[in-house]
């Protein structure tokens, strides 16, 4: 009930006042709280005093001019006293406004006492009573709704997960959804309810299995299927995807659940099928931009790059919203393309948003890349570091643009006045720390690495550029490889620590070890320096034939590769 009403109450009631004497009963407002079908609200049988209209005047006048506290003290003393079910509402409506969830509790009891078969009345107490983390009492209140409004307990355990899904206890949410749903085990909406709180309290088999059961009693609702498919999403998504794919089969114009399985083919991979499910939402909803964005994302996934700009400048010109990320991707398929200038175009083109500083690095990586180096600097120079992230990005980029020009000092003097600012960020520290060894400063090298393992005692590859670093100055080699181990441990499946652990079992005469463990490297990653230490292991160990075909197969792919024209040169002169 709105203010305007209240108002036009208290005019009634002054022009009652100002005949012969009054009662509360005399006067019904446009709109009264509903009590049960049919009936009228019961009101009290009490005289329409002058202080009565005084305290009802003053309530509203304070609730109008923000005055909160007057407003609530008032309403809640206007509804104890007179005990009118509307003057209740009104007071639980002022306080729960104000977040004052006691004097709501308090006033809507007085509402439920007077009318005990309001619908209305109960589901407001029992939400009250919920919100204020009393649920013992919201139980019985909860139970009676079922029981009063059984005709509609679908949309009642709708509402009440609603109730109770930001509830903190998760468990005792769930505990309390499950007591209430086990009298209605034919109603989907009690199974759909408590998996929704199964899954928040992390019961995953109980969530499962709760939406199976929601489904099975109602094959057509959309919420089932997507809330069975979700679950599934995580540990078996082949049959997530075959529940949406069935549920769309039977009804193909389910836009949420299409939109669901599309997002979920995009998920697994599937880019193709994903592809053609958004392209189905586009042409069923032709003006929505979020469609031809995500076509356009799929198909640079797919190398599709004609298609990918096709369906960027749809979504450009059908006003997608962000604007500024479109041109981002635009520069994006530039890159790929090939085309560095249409893709700084659309880089300077982004004026804001997420994508505004990434867009402003690859603008200075271009510039780098094609020889501008003094531009590519200026660029970086120019931008503003949000945050600690920013500014290590912007460091560890001058740093590379400088090293790929072979200027290697200046890159390292960066890279130290970034360690002067941020002394213990990982980041800084593991670039300055191979720069170090790069410039023939292994002293600093070992005592930056040793710096950062002690930070960040799981940095898998501070341990291995050390241990590697050890071992290419043929330094304490029981240790290098014992590092090296270590950073096998952390990252087992990393082909580069592979490579390194191999090549420290060689140093230390294990070549059958060695060669095992570099054969696992090259399996992982063809990289030509891998191909330069296996090749070598084998040489050494008689296997000529194959070390010479590694080498020049892997030559043939690398041409340019320094590691491999050393070892060549090395053992076949």
């Amino acid at each position: 009930m709105n203010q305007f009403k209240y108002i036009i109450f208290g005019s009634l009631l002054l022009s009652a006042c100002a005949q012969a004497p009054a009662r509360l009963t005399d006067v019904h407002p446009a709109e009264a709280p509903e009590s049960q079908a049919g009936a009228e609200p019961v009101l009290p049988n009490i005289e329409l005093s002058g202080e009565l209209l005084y305290e009802f005047l003053l309530t509203e006048i304070a609730s109008q001019r923000g005055d909160v506290e007057l407003a609530v003290r008032g309403s809640s003393d206007l509804a104890n006293k007179t005990r009118d079910p509307r003057l209740a509402m009104r007071a639980a409506q002022l306080a729960l406004q104000s977040g004052q969830m006691d004097k709501a509790i308090e006033a809507l009891k007085v509402w439920r006492e007077v009318e005990p078969a309001s619908p209305l009345a109960m589901r407001m107490y029992s939400s009250a009573l919920l919100r204020s983390g009393r649920l013992d009492e919201a139980r019985q209140e909860l139970i009676t709704v079922l029981k009063v409004e059984q005709d509609s307990a679908g949309h009642i355990f709708y509402q009440m997960y609603q109730m109770l899904a930001p509830y903190p206890d998760k468990e005792a949410a769930l505990k309390l959804m499950l007591e209430l749903a086990q009298p209605y085990p034919r109603v989907a909406e009690a199974h759909w309810a408590v998996a929704q709180l199964a899954q928040a309290s992390g019961n995953e088999k109980l969530a499962l299995d709760e939406a199976k059961l929601a489904r099975s009693l109602r094959p057509e609702w959309d919420m089932a299927a997507s809330l069975e498919a979700f679950l599934l999403q995580k540990h078996a998504p082949q049959q997530g995807l075959e529940v949406l794919r069935r549920y769309l089969s039977g009804y193909p114009d389910a836009h949420e659940v299409r939109l669901q399985y599309a997002r979920a083919l995009l998920e697994q991979k599937q880019f193709k099928q994903a592809r053609d499910e958004f392209q189905r939402l586009a042409d069923e909803y032709p003006e929505n931009p979020e469609n031809a964005f995500a076509i356009a994302l799929i198909s640079l996934q797919m190398k599709d790059l004609e298609g990918a700009e096709e369906h960027l400048k749809q979504a450009l010109s059908k006003g997608k919203k962000d604007q500024d990320t479109v041109r981002y991707y635009l520069g994006q398929l530039g890159e790929a393309k090939k085309s560095d200038d249409e893709a700084i175009e659309h880089y300077r083109g982004v004026k804001g948003g997420e994508y505004l500083f990434a867009a402003q690095i690859r603008i200075a990586y271009l510039l780098s890349k094609r020889g501008q180096l003094a531009e590519a600097l200026q660029q970086l120079h120019q931008l503003q570091a949000a945050d600690d992230q920013q500014r290590v990005q912007l460091i560890s980029v001058e740093a590379q643009f400088l090293r790929e020009a072979n200027r290697l000092p200046e890159a390292y003097q960066v890279m130290q006045n970034g360690l002067l600012k941020l002394p213990d960020h990982p980041d800084l520290l593991y670039g300055t720390a191979m720069l170090a060894d790069k410039l023939g400063k292994p002293d600093v090298f070992e005592q930056l690495m040793r710096k950062l393992i002690r930070i960040q005692p799981d940095h898998a590859h501070a341990y291995n550029a050390l241990g590697y670093g050890l071992m290419e100055r043929n330094e304490r080699i029981p240790e290098a490889v014992q590092l090296v181990e270590k950073a096998l441990q952390l990252a087992p499946d990393d082909p580069a620590i592979m490579d390194s652990v191999g090549w420290g079992y060689y140093r230390s005469g294990r070549l059958e070890e060695s060669v095992k463990m570099l054969r696992r490297a090259f399996a992982g990653s063809p990289d030509p320096e891998i191909a330069a230490h296996l090749g070598e292991v084998l040489w050494v160990r008689g296997d000529k034939a194959e070390a010479r075909k590694i080498w020049l197969d892997s030559l043939n792919d690398h041409p340019d590769s320094a590691e491999l024209q050393s070892v060549i040169k090395k053992f076949m002169p």
